[in-house]
């Protein structure tokens, strides 16, 4: 069969229409603030597509620029107004673990990016919801998720399983393990059930839940496994390098793979769609999506707590 290259415009639609509907009834629509505290040209360009894609939506949307020495007091300020009901930050900012800190500034019911340390924690350990009677779900980092999203909208996900299992019997490598993308996608796709290979300089880690999926949570371990070995194995892989000269030798890759670029270069070369049987080239407009769509669902919380108090 001929491969399938996927449109992410088709799989972010329904997840459009969705906002849309559910925008139109609220009394107000939510507020986004987006702190822009550096000169990163990818940055502005995110920034200026979230607002055109947040405009259409009918959501409201808000860039703040600041020097990174205000930010800080900014994102503080930020979580204390009433009136707004998400924040971001464009990254890097500092860079490394300073980077890390002014994440976990965020409050946890703005992060619409899910990556202050109570959202990071509850993914890792397979905490799927904040409260105990499970009305509020954790917010997962939107490009992860939309990964995610994409993943069901192929059908790699089975359906017949009980849902956190759908992934059993997969094998996926992934080539990218960032703490924004990479190591938190491994983790829910590990959560779900499969058998990941996570890639990056540094070698090669596996995570898993155990045999016959004994474990709540997955655990991480290393492994002696070469790329070449990881990537005839996968049923999946999905690639993140920011290099235009990166590129997965398709022969190494199994017939019929399921292959997902989500970096701004091209991963995969030309002749992927010999041996794939489905080719996802980019995940951008399904991240946005994810991300309106964490806002709406931080902006339902925050209004069914205010009626609480």
């Amino acid at each position: 069969m001929p491969c399938q290259v996927v449109k992410v415009a088709d799989v972010a639609r329904p997840f459009i229409t969705e906002l849309k509907t559910k925008v139109a009834t609220l009394p107000s629509p939510p507020l986004l603030l987006a702190f822009l505290a550096n000169d990163d040209p990818a940055a502005r360009k995110y920034a200026e597509w979230t607002a055109k894609t947040c405009a259409d939506t009918g959501l409201r949307f808000k860039l703040v620029e600041c020097p990174r020495t205000e930010l800080e007091d900014r994102i503080v300020a930020a979580n204390a107004n009433a009136d707004v009901h998400g924040i971001m930050v464009y990254y890097p900012v500092f860079g490394g673990t300073q980077d890390g800190y002014i994440q976990n500034t965020v409050s946890h019911r703005k992060d619409v990016e899910g990556l202050c340390h109570k959202y990071r924690y509850n993914m890792y350990h397979n905490i799927r919801f904040l409260d105990a009677e499970k009305t509020e779900k954790c917010i997962v980092p939107c490009t992860p998720l939309a990964l995610v999203k994409i993943l069901e909208h192929v059908g790699v996900y089975n359906r017949v399983l009980e849902e956190g299992d759908r992934l059993h019997g997969r094998t996926v490598t992934i080539v990218n393990r960032s703490e924004v993308v990479g190591r938190p996608l491994a983790a829910l796709l590990a959560n779900d059930g499969a058998k990941v290979y996570s890639v990056d300089v540094d070698g090669i880690m596996e995570l898993h839940r155990g045999t016959g999926l004994k474990l709540r949570k997955h655990e991480v371990f290393e492994t002696k496994i070469t790329l070449r070995e990881a990537l005839a194995a996968s049923d999946v892989v999905i690639t993140g390098v920011p290099s235009p000269s990166y590129k997965i030798d398709t022969a190494q890759l199994k017939d019929g793979v399921v292959a997902v670029n989500f970096s701004t270069a091209k991963n995969f070369s030309d002749d992927i769609t010999e041996k794939a049987s489905i080719y996802v080239p980019s995940v951008g407009k399904v991240t946005v999506a994810m991300l309106e769509r964490n806002l709406l669902r931080l902006h339902e919380y925050l209004v069914k707590n205010q009626g609480r108090g």
